[in-house]
């Protein structure tokens, strides 16, 4: 089984190099994809309090938009899925000591991170900060100067709410303690993603409260492997899985599921993006 294994992962590969989408130096190592075949189950880090990405169900079990493709890594590569909690803090630290294979945790492509951990292309996901206020308090950006405002630790762009608007962040441990900071009443909004405040809006959870402003600007969220196997061929396998995942319109199936859009985004990629995997998909 493993060595069948094996040779649908090569054939996938070799498929996605024909395409010309990809290129792997000629000094690319498959030892580490050889590893989690022959370990027969990949380790993901992901966010666990992170809804509709990632979070966990009633039951404890793990679920969401990150979970779904996870599970689509396993499933292709023929092996069991590990799925590994991390934290904005802790991610890419798990990365580098090889206690998770790959990242799917949210993370923004940025070229600090690039020189640690290997961030592959293309990005499967692009957001921007923004506020969740209640409605009526906060009318634009400036309306934040001077005040508190809660926010997650370990997120790369909290700094902009201070340098930029002047207000004074209000870092918590995780998501539910700064939503739960703004419920309170600590803050006077909650700084986050776009992408994660619309579900919320959208969950009924949250009457009363807004996103006033609109994000700041779109990133893109990046998914990574280990820095030397970016262009070995887990980092390719991965790469080539989130082209597919763009061009068959798998990102435009779970954007609906999970109720995270729809967003032009995804669907820009999908036309950019889309050409025929249908000789990939071996029966």
């Amino acid at each position: 089984m493993r060595k069948l294994v094996s040779t649908l992962c090569s054939g996938v590969l070799s498929a996605v190099l024909s395409a010309g989408l990809l290129a792997v130096p000629a000094h690319a190592s498959g030892d580490h994809m050889k590893e989690v075949l022959d370990r027969g189950t990949i380790r993901i880090g992901v966010l666990g309090a992170l809804k509709p990405w990632a979070y966990r169900s009633e039951d404890g079990n793990m679920q969401g938009f990150d979970i779904d493709l996870a599970s689509r890594i396993a499933e292709s590569l023929g092996v069991d899925l590990e799925l590994v909690e991390v934290t904005s803090v802790n991610r890419m630290e798990f990365l580098q000591q090889g206690r998770v294979d790959m990242l799917l945790a949210g993370m923004y492509d940025k070229a600090e991170r690039r020189k640690i951990i290997g961030i592959v292309e293309p990005a499967y996901g692009a957001s921007g900060p923004s506020l969740m206020a209640k409605k009526g308090l906060i009318s634009s950006w400036d309306d934040i100067k001077g005040k508190p405002v809660c926010a997650k630790q370990g997120v790369i762009y909290n700094s902009i709410a201070e340098t930029e608007f002047g207000a004074t962040v209000v870092a918590f441990t995780g998501n539910a303690e700064a939503k739960e900071g703004l419920r309170s009443g600590k803050c006077v909004a909650w700084f986050y993603d776009d992408t994660i405040i619309l579900p919320e809006l959208a969950s009924g959870e949250w009457d009363g409260y807004e996103m006033p402003v609109e994000a700041l600007n779109s990133n893109p969220i990046g998914a990574a492997v280990a820095i030397e196997e970016q262009d070995g061929a887990l980092g390719v396998f991965l790469s080539g899985m989130i082209y597919r995942w763009h061009s068959d319109g798998t990102f435009l199936e779970l954007e609906e599921k999970w109720k995270v859009g729809p967003s032009s985004w995804y669907a820009k990629e999908h036309e950019k993006l889309h050409w025929d995997t249908s000789y990939l998909v071996s029966e």
